[in-house]
């Protein structure tokens, strides 16, 4: 196999980001998205729509994960993320936590990660292939 740097490096990514923010989404299926349901309330807004997580904390990470469709599921990820800060901090962000950490850190991390994949593709290392609009 001839492996290319590029085609690495996005497979390394997909594997980080898909598969840390997946084990959320398995939390949510085992236990139900009840947290984000009283985030939706405080702000009066429909609980049903916490439903909407599975879309970036499952369906975003697997399709991450696969490769196939890997684009639409980084950008779920990266939608995920802005709701889950906006409802769990608004726009209060602007500070540090105990440890010295930014508070938004692993939303941070999970979006820029879900909009880098966006941007790159999944690469050849990857059920869809280097080629398609969406990988």
């Amino acid at each position: 196999m001839n492996w290319k740097t590029d085609d690495g490096g996005k497979l390394l990514l997909r594997l980080l980001v898909g598969g840390l923010l997946i084990l959320h989404g398995v939390s949510k299926l085992t236990h139900g998205p009840g947290e984000v349901q009283g985030m939706l309330s405080a702000h009066h807004l429909p609980a049903f729509l916490a439903y909407g997580a599975y879309l970036g904390e499952v369906l975003g990470p697997v399709l991450v994960l696969l490769g196939v469709y890997a684009r639409i599921g980084g950008l779920l990820i990266l939608a995920n993320m802005i709701v889950a800060v906006l409802l769990s901090r608004g726009l209060d962000v602007f500070h540090l936590n105990p440890y010295g950490g930014w508070v938004i850190e692993l939303e941070v991390f999970f979006g820029i990660g879900g909009l880098v994949i966006a941007l790159l593709g999944a690469g050849r290392y990857s059920t869809g292939g280097a080629g398609g609009k969406w990988n």
